[in-house]
């Protein structure tokens, strides 16, 4: 599903009292949707939470999404979760920010990673 679906769809179970949490790698999207809670995970689409064959970190991710759940308070807040895909090698960005396509960022801009 696309961010934005989700993000829709999580207001609206809100709305019903179910409380939920996003997990995006769109943060563009994320913010313009503002599901009423999620974690930004810098990886590529579709791997929120993490790469293939890495049970562990797999894990880490889902329990640190399931402590925002906990802890965020405001209404729209993202929390951007500590994790690199590669800490050698950030070339996947330029296949997934494509220029024109989302605005420019650094990892600096989100989390403080560099």
């Amino acid at each position: 599903m696309c961010h934005q679906s989700v993000g829709l769809i999580a207001r609206a179970v809100e709305a019903a009292g179910i409380p939920t949490i996003s997990m995006t790698s769109a943060l563009d999207i994320t913010q313009a949707v503002k599901p009423p809670r999620s974690v930004f995970v810098n990886f590529p689409l579709g791997h929120q939470t993490g790469k293939p064959h890495q049970p562990e970190l797999q894990r880490s991710i889902v329990r640190d999404a399931l402590r925002a759940l906990e802890t965020i308070t405001t209404p729209g807040e993202i929390v951007t979760l500590p994790y690199v895909w590669d800490e050698k090698d950030d070339s996947w960005e330029d296949g997934e920010y494509r220029i024109g396509y989302l605005e420019p960022y650094v990892r600096a801009d989100i989390g403080g990673l560099s």
